[in-house]
């Protein structure tokens, strides 16, 4: 389940704008001490919104107005006239899958049937998580580093900036995001450190599952 609308929880009816920032699956404070409530304050509150706000305004009166999110991102991909709405629109929707990739008291053994898939693809959980926390330490500048099934194929991919596997054909399943923004109070230009932390105390291995059945 990878339909993820800006207006509710992902497990909602994917509708249309105006979007809206939707609360957070959590406490600001739930995530510390791997990710703090001032950096949550500052990511959540002034980025994620930012993207909300800047693409309310983006498409106000266009054909884009009444379309859902994952239709604006999938119309705008790849059209230089369109960049702002797109930067907008997939910013918006990363954020949400960001936020519901990450669970309090996160990490551990995935759920079996996840673990059995992983494994299929990686060797290990291990080597699953390495892979992810390299793809995230590799990502040159602002990105994410993404979990997604590929014809059936659990694979690491990373994106630049606001670009998200689904433009490539790929099902998203996890992501880390790697924007410093993400981790600079807590980390400064530790970045693996904010990675491995994440990998190991907060991914949200049920939220994989999810997006894998």
């Amino acid at each position: 389940m990878n339909k993820i609308d800006n207006n509710s929880s992902p497990s909602a009816p994917v509708v249309a704008s105006p979007h809206v920032l939707f609360p957070l699956p959590y406490a600001e404070n739930a995530l510390e001490p791997v990710i703090t409530a001032k950096t949550m304050s500052f990511h959540f509150g002034k980025h994620h919104k930012g993207y909300v706000d800047n693409l309310n305004k983006l498409i106000a009166g266009t054909e884009y107005a009444d379309l859902t999110l994952e239709k604006i991102i999938t119309s705008t991909a790849g059209k230089p006239e369109k960049t702002a709405i797109f930067n907008n629109a997939a910013q918006t929707w990363n954020h949400t899958f960001y936020w519901n990739s990450l669970t309090p008291r996160g990490g551990g053994e995935p759920p079996a049937a996840l673990k059995q898939k992983i494994e299929a693809s990686f060797g290990s959980v291990d080597a699953c998580k390495k892979e992810l926390a390299s793809t995230a330490l590799s990502q040159f500048g602002s990105g994410w580093a993404w979990l997604v099934l590929a014809s059936g194929v659990l694979k690491v991919v990373k994106t630049a900036n606001a670009d998200i596997p689904m433009t490539m054909g790929f099902t998203p399943i996890l992501t880390i995001d790697v924007w410093e923004h993400a981790y600079y109070l807590d980390y400064q230009n530790r970045r693996a450190d904010y990675a491995n932390a994440v990998l190991d105390k907060l991914i949200n291995w049920e939220f994989a599952l999810q997006n894998v059945s």
